[in-house]
């Protein structure tokens, strides 16, 4: 259950703010369908981070597994300063709109993901861990925390919300994993 809390809260707290929140509120005005969207981003987290997770069980499994605790600790610190830095606005096309709100979503989630730092956490989780279903269920919960409630409130629950506040709590949270799990060791 610690797996799955963890994994849950770290990403919820992570996507606050990022880039694919941003695009969840953009998706929300482009699209009506509230349901499809919400679908896409599912199966999209789902396949991304179950990925991810596997490849960060694979890494502790196949690596030296003595200063494994210490990269992964050293890794959360990095992602808790790097949360520091606010996601930068991109541009998203309009072409694939006829496909329709799920292809939309599922396909850009996925590939905003790629490299992402709820990418990374999910990569750490899954190596600090090891448990691959675990882990991936509690970081897609956190995205559709973090990004559902923007689908059917979007602009308005944004606007409430103070991004940097919430930025300086998230890397806090990643920050006193890293040093908890370096007293740990």
């Amino acid at each position: 259950m610690e797996v799955f809390f963890t994994s849950t809260v770290t990403v919820a707290l992570a996507e606050i703010g990022d880039k694919t929140q941003l695009l969840s509120l953009v998706l929300a005005v482009r699209f009506h369908n509230k349901i499809a969207l919400i679908l896409g981003v599912l199966a999209a987290t789902i396949i991304n981070h179950g990925l991810s997770a596997l490849f960060g069980n694979w890494l502790s499994n196949n690596f030296a597994t003595q200063y494994m605790p210490w990269i992964v600790n050293a890794s959360f610190i990095g992602v808790g300063l790097w949360l520091l830095i606010p996601d930068k606005d991109e541009e998203i096309s309009h072409k694939h709109d006829k496909y329709g709100a799920f292809f939309v979503a599922c396909i850009l989630f996925f590939i905003a993901e790629v490299g992402d730092k709820t990418q990374i956490a999910t990569i750490l989780l899954g190596a600090q861990y090891q448990s691959i279903l675990w882990v991936t269920l509690g970081t897609t919960l956190g995205m559709l925390i973090a990004n559902v409630p923007v689908i059917f409130a979007g602009n308005a629950l944004l606007s409430q919300v103070p991004l940097n506040t919430v930025r300086a709590v998230s890397a806090s949270v990643f920050v006193l994993l890293g040093l908890y799990g370096f007293a740990t060791i």
